[in-house]
């Protein structure tokens, strides 16, 4: 991977099971990309669309929610509301014409801090691999600096 720009990651994680699963990724000493901002909530469902496209309008680069695995949701189906949610706004991004694989939905227990190493890694090569957002400020639409 080559750095050529410094990322802006959003990850919004369950307190319950992804933010757990970060938290044991930090107790093993596994390291994942430090442009992620992990938000703590307290259940995946919670995270309103807007909060989401507000983040895409600042410039953040990617977005991803992650929470409980399916059956394992503390609130019952919160995981299945924000799964949903997810799969409708990665079209509302197409439409805008911002990639929707800036946006993803993971799903993790909270024994599973090596799996969440794993994927922000992954995620992360994926927005290298896209580029800086096209609607960060201080950038042209061709993604280069004003």
């Amino acid at each position: 991977m080559a750095k050529q720009y410094p990322l802006k990651i959003i990850a919004f994680t369950c307190y319950n099971c992804a933010y757990a699963a970060a938290d044991l990724a930090g107790s093993m000493r596994l390291s994942y990309h430090p442009a992620v901002s992990i938000v703590g909530i307290p259940c995946t469902g919670a995270v309103e669309p807007a909060v989401i496209l507000n983040a895409f309008e600042q410039g953040i680069d990617g977005v991803f929610v992650a929470g409980c695995l399916d059956g394992e949701c503390h609130y019952k189906t919160g995981n299945l509301h924000a799964r949903e949610r997810v799969r409708q706004l990665r079209g509302d991004l197409e439409r805008i014409g911002l990639e929707p694989e800036r946006l993803e939905m993971f799903q993790l227990s909270a024994a599973m801090g090596s799996r969440f190493a794993e994927l922000v890694n992954e995620f992360v090569e994926r927005i290298y691999t896209l580029g800086p957002s096209p609607v960060r400020p201080g950038l042209d639409c061709g993604g280069r600096k004003k």
